[in-house]
């Protein structure tokens, strides 16, 4: 059986199919990565895919309107 550290905690979990949360131990320390993630506390090193700026150009609408289907 392998055995790995949860990323956030440092404990060790056994994966498996029942450890349901794998790598992390628990629910707890998923939603502690997530948001981590989400704050941009956690990136990854590297130039961004693509150029925030030109996000603008693409004049989006951010309304649930644009995700409606006829």
């Amino acid at each position: 059986m392998t055995v790995v550290k949860c990323p956030t905690c440092d404990k060790d979990v056994q994966w498996t199919k029942e450890s349901t949360y794998r790598p992390f131990c628990s629910k707890r320390c998923k939603l502690i990565d997530l948001g981590e993630w989400a704050s941009e506390s956690n990136t990854i090193a590297g130039a961004p895919a693509i150029d925030p700026q030109a996000i603008d150009e693409f004049d989006i609408p951010l309304n649930d309107d644009f995700f409606k289907q006829d």
